[in-house]
């Protein structure tokens, strides 16, 4: 299998790199596309070295899967390009998740969806979405979904480089030259990650709305969504209530989560899932399942996942093995 990595030098880029090396897939030909400054740079790989190069026409012949994750722009602009070419594409960006054409897909939920791309593009699902579609969707099984409201507790990775050598610079003592956050991230946490619409949404609670009703094919569920950046290097937290169609005990609740693929219950008095214990896997974990005591037939969760992996690589990766059959 021929596989092509855009992005290969970024945070999510090179844990693709990992995950890809993790997992079973007979991997024996590496294209790695980065930008200029990274072009001719050696990375090594699957007991080899393979040189990085910059995207250019023709550079996606012969590709079975190319992996995106450098940016929107770079993914609008060879996304078509590589598709073309013959390869299909699997893009991390926010590029084409809301596009009717392209299927937006967490393999646990939808993994059928993959199987029509009129565009010969996949997109990945912005990366707290994945984790909270992944608990929902087992709710949803069980009791059906009748509204979600959600508040996410994002790390800084998920701003990338950029993101985690501002928190180091300012729990350094040092300015954080660059930074992509509003307001200073050490010991703080900002309600803003990206920018806000007429509304006062933020791109990131807009992407949690409309990307949850696309995956779970409920287009006209009621999602809200509050997205807060805090001091954490990796790993997001989503709270999620949840208000179900048909009634559900937190037992039930409980088994269904514990059944679904990918999830892992750390539940009960003394357990929860935290980012500090989820960083480096690959499941999605849920605790402090809760009946809410005042609301009908809704359940409040907690859920943590790894955002460079099961949010961003491990998805990506998996959506390959989906189609390739691994």
């Amino acid at each position: 299998m021929h596989v092509a990595l855009l992005g290969a030098t970024g945070a999510v880029g090179r844990t693709m790199l990992q995950v890809l090396s993790e997992r079973k897939l007979k991997i024996d030909r590496l294209t790695l596309l980065a930008s200029p400054r990274s072009a001719g740079r050696s990375i090594d790989w699957g007991g080899r070295s393979w040189e990085c190069r910059v995207a250019a026409p023709g550079v996606f012949r012969d590709v079975d899967f190319a992996l995106f994750s450098a940016g929107a722009d770079r993914s609008k602009e060879w996304g078509p390009v590589a598709a073309e070419e013959g390869a299909i594409v699997v893009d991390n960006s926010s590029a084409w998740r809301m596009d009717p054409q392209v299927p937006l897909v967490v393999p646990e939920v939808n993994a059928a969806a993959a199987q029509d791309r009129p565009r010969g593009i996949i997109a990945n699902p912005n990366c707290s979405t994945i984790q909270m579609v992944v608990a929902l969707e087992a709710i949803r099984q069980a009791a059906g979904l009748a509204r979600v409201v959600a508040s996410s507790y994002q790390s800084v990775s998920g701003a990338g480089e950029t993101g985690r050598d501002a928190l180091r610079a300012e729990v350094g003592g040092g300015a954080a030259e660059g930074s992509p956050f509003a307001r200073p991230i050490a010991g703080n946490v900002i309600p803003q990650i990206g920018d806000f619409d007429e509304e006062g949404w933020t791109g990131e609670e807009r992407k949690m709305i409309n990307e949850t009703r696309k995956i779970l094919s409920l287009p006209d569920l009621p999602v809200a969504a509050t997205c807060v950046r805090v001091p954490v290097d990796v790993g997001h937290s989503v709270q999620v209530m949840a208000e179900t169609e048909r009634e559900l005990s937190v037992d039930e609740a409980r088994a269904a989560l514990a059944a679904f693929p990918g999830v892992i219950v750390a539940d009960g008095a003394a357990g929860y899932p935290t980012p500090r214990e989820t960083a480096g896997r690959d499941e999605v974990f849920v605790g402090r399942i809760r009946k809410d005591p005042y609301l009908p037939r809704t359940l409040h969760l907690w859920v943590v996942a790894d955002n460079l992996r099961k949010g961003a690589a491990t998805n990506a990766v998996q959506i390959v093995e989906e189609l390739a059959g691994a």
